[in-house]
């Protein structure tokens, strides 16, 4: 029933707090990436490709924001990053509507394959991955920071 109530729009400068707070209870924050930092570098590139979930509250308040995922397309294949549910909210098909969403506006924008980085140690990320289809490349992620963000 909630992803049912679940609205998917475009993140918003106010939502900050609320996605920073989300993926911090959902351990996506690593010391040397800086949440804020991120969300700013996002809103220069591709900011119609970052989505927030939200749900009704209860009363009379405002949306809340409940979910998030970080998409971008760079021509040649789309990315997926800090695809966040909050923990009181998973397991009721939240994460699976906000992933259909954003491989919808990737293959609207031509994209033949979306990646996805998940960490090896992760085993219940990588089984909800493997459940909507996802299969394990055999390739390694290499990285090189450029910009330090500490």
């Amino acid at each position: 029933m909630a992803a049912r109530a679940l609205k998917i729009r475009s993140f918003r400068a106010t939502d900050t707090p609320a996605a920073v707070a989300l993926w911090r209870d959902c351990g996506l924050i690593r010391p040397w990436n800086d949440p804020y930092k991120d969300i700013e570098r996002k809103s220069h590139c591709q900011p119609e490709l970052f989505l927030v979930g939200t749900l009704p509250a209860d009363g009379q308040g405002a949306d809340v924001l409940v979910a998030t995922a970080m998409a971008g397309y760079d021509g040649h294949r789309g990315s997926v990053y800090y695809l966040a549910v909050a923990p009181g909210h998973q397991q009721m098909s939240l994460g699976r509507t906000l992933m259909e969403e954003v491989e919808q506006r990737l293959l609207a924008l031509g994209c033949p394959k979306v990646n996805v980085l998940v960490r090896t140690s992760n085993a219940s990320v990588l089984s909800f991955y493997d459940k909507l289809g996802y299969v394990r490349d055999d390739a390694f992620s290499l990285g090189k920071r450029l910009i330090p963000d500490i």
